[in-house]
Parts: C-alpha cells; structure tokens; sequence
C-alpha cells in the first residue's frame, strides 16, 4: 500500500476565521477545534477516510451547510483526495455534497487559507426526513487516488485559494 498523504489540522486561527466568516459567531471555537478528529479508516479494507463532524447539525429537507472541518491534507504530488458522502447517510438520507465529489488537489495545502477542507452538504431528503449528524460522528468520506496528466501538458500556474480560485 502506497502511503502518499498526511492529515493534519489547520492553524487555530485559520479555523476561527472561517468560522467567523461562515456563522458569524466565533463563541466556543476553541472547544471545537480542541475536539477536531482527524480523519481515519474504519477498517484496513476501508478505501475511505471518515472526515468527523466538530459540532452538532440538524439540516431539514432541502437545508444546507458548509462544514468547516479543521483539516488540510499534505498529499504527494500526482494524487487528488476525492470526497463524498458517508454511504449510509446518503442512502438514508440523500444527504449530499453540493459539488457532487469534491476535489482536494494536492497544491491546495499551500493556499492562503492553509488548505482547510470544507465541506458543503445538503439534506436533499425527498421523504421530508430531517438529518441530525451528532459531533465527532462521520459524515463524508475520502478517497485517495493517482492521476496522469496529457503527454503535452505545459501548466506552470500556481494555485493561491480555494473554491473556484484556479483559472484566474
């Protein structure tokens, strides 16, 4: 098994401020970033690492919520981390990432906002079931994997942000 990557947590105040910049309430951050888990494998036959929820949600059909998680990944180069739902959630529940997959590349550990991964995920419920996903339980899950690139391939651009930051 090929061992590629590295979680870790982000600054606390990189955490703080998306937090401020998200919710507008910056009360107990410190307890939650104190609380964040790193993700992790259920089993050694898990191809997914379970990203943990650092506080309490309840989002009703159709809500939605972009999760600040406190991690960034170090990845070598030449690999992605792909995000998707917890299976179950999503089965239960059709609970959904807004972007479908989301896409950690691996020079996104040097952007300006430290690479904090967020999450943004929907109660996309069509049975009117209401989502309640308790702190430190697993809610997304990632997946590591290699890529290639076109034999002509000439990109030198360097990424500074996040979410729609390349290309500009």
């Amino acid at each position: 098994m090929k061992r590629i990557a590295k979680f870790e947590k982000t600054s606390f105040n990189q955490f703080q401020k998306d937090i401020f910049n998200l919710f507008g309430d910056s009360e107990n951050v410190k307890n939650i970033y104190d609380g964040i888990i790193l993700p992790k494998r259920a089993t050694k036959g898990s191809a997914g690492y379970d990203f943990f929820i650092p506080f309490d949600v309840s989002l009703r059909p159709d809500e939605s919520i972009i999760v600040p998680t406190g991690i960034r990944v170090k990845m070598d180069q030449n690999w992605v981390l792909l995000c998707y739902p917890r299976s179950g959630l999503g089965f239960k529940y059709r609970l959904q990432l807004d972007n479908t997959v989301g896409i950690i590349d691996s020079d996104y550990y040097y952007s300006k906002n430290e690479g904090h991964i967020l999450i943004k995920i929907t109660n996309n419920s069509n049975e009117g079931k209401e989502i309640i996903i308790d702190k430190n339980k697993g809610f997304a899950q990632g997946i590591f994997m290699e890529y290639g690139i076109t034999v002509d391939d000439e990109v030198t651009e360097i990424r500074d942000g996040g979410f729609g930051s390349t290309n500009k």
